[in-house]
């Protein structure tokens, strides 16, 4: 996605501040079900092959139209939580490297950011991040959390607890799907590892992008979904022009 738009911050749905992990599922800075098989995602960065170019205000990489959305949801196998038995973060592992010294936090920042100024470690030290969460901008590349979408706490007890150390870090790490965004410390820490029926963005107006990002990517991992989360995730599309 283009770097000029966005988002940002420090908070535990996903990834932490430099300092180090956040809470929930999500990955710390610097630093990030149901069974059977599943088809492997490529290893491609580039939007997935068939998709139509972004909407205008999209900033997730990925995402599908709305229409698409609804039928990837109607698709989602229903199913209650798994068990938390055996998680650890460090099963998912992240950040992976992605050339010239960046790793996939590093490479979010840029993507996600305006203006961004690295070091000489491929480190984002300035730059303009949007929130597209709470709308909130941040100009300290050290108060940017990179959240993933689907937390990986959620992953696992959807059905990542089948897959192997590889499909883990590819989850984690995906650029290719609506999986990872930068944002604030704040919505970041508010959402920690909960699904949509347990946490919504503040900012109504980036619901129908959440929605769209959650159901891309439960559907292209294969991962299961509770009967409430179904149902707000079709609020979310409903949110959808």
């Amino acid at each position: 996605m283009a770097a000029s738009v966005l988002v940002m911050a420090v908070a535990a749905g996903c990834s932490g501040s430099p300092a180090g992990q956040g809470a929930g599922g999500g990955s710390g800075v610097p630093v990030p079900g149901g069974g059977g098989s599943l088809p492997s995602p490529p290893a491609s960065s580039a939007p997935p092959a068939g998709g139509a170019g972004p909407a205008r205000g999209d900033v997730l990489p990925g995402l599908v139209d709305a229409a698409t959305a609804r039928a990837q949801l109607a698709s989602l196998t229903v199913a209650p939580p798994g068990t938390m038995a055996g998680y650890s973060r460090s099963r998912f592992t992240h950040w992976a490297e992605q050339g010239d010294r960046c790793d996939t936090r590093e490479t979010v920042l840029r993507r996600d950011g305006q203006d961004v100024v690295r070091d000489a470690e491929c480190r984002a030290v300035t730059g303009t991040w949007r929130s597209l969460y709470d709308g909130a901008v941040v100009t300290e590349a050290a108060e940017v959390d990179i959240d993933h979408i689907v937390p990986l706490a959620e992953g696992w007890r959807s059905g990542a607890s089948a897959w192997d150390a590889a499909r883990r870090k590819e989850f984690a790490n995906d650029l290719r799907r609506p999986q990872l965004l930068a944002v604030s410390a704040a919505s970041n820490r508010s959402k920690g590892d909960q699904a949509p029926d347990r946490w919504q963005p503040p900012d109504r107006s980036s619901w129908c992008q959440y929605g769209r990002a959650w159901t891309t990517v439960k559907a292209a991992y294969g991962l299961t979904a509770t009967e409430d989360e179904k149902r707000m995730l079709g609020t979310m599309l409903d949110t959808c022009s």
